[in-house]
């Protein structure tokens, strides 16, 4: 059974910063891709930051140089380092782990960016 949980989400003044975690079940963080999206209130989803199998790090032209995405194989956690935060980046921010072709998600949590 696969189980994502996502926390660390909250509200923050821009220019601000958070770090959102992803607890992931199971020992699958370092051997599969893994990731987040976020959804803007009454947008689309849009990918944000990703880990591919083989270790590479892909990230939104609208967050370079200001997010991280990083993964503890050990705690079996996925996190993103969220520094100098816009309004723009408002939204429900959800990770994933990629198994056999299956995206898994986990429930979100929200952000809020005031301005």
């Amino acid at each position: 059974q696969v189980q994502l949980v996502e926390s660390g989400g909250g509200l923050v003044l821009a220019g601000g910063s958070l770090r959102l975690s992803c607890a992931v079940s199971g020992s699958i963080v370092s051997n599969n891709g893994v990731g987040w999206y976020r959804q803007p209130p009454g947008k689309q989803r849009e990918m944000v930051a990703a880990i591919t199998p083989g270790g590479i790090k892909n990230y939104a032209d609208s967050v370079k140089g200001r997010f991280t995405i990083s993964r503890d194989n050990a705690k079996s956690t996925v996190y993103l380092q969220m520094n100098s935060l816009k309004p723009e980046d408002t939204a429900d921010y959800y990770c994933y782990v990629r198994l056999w072709s299956v995206n898994y998600w986990g429930q979100g949590t929200q952000v809020t960016v005031s301005s």
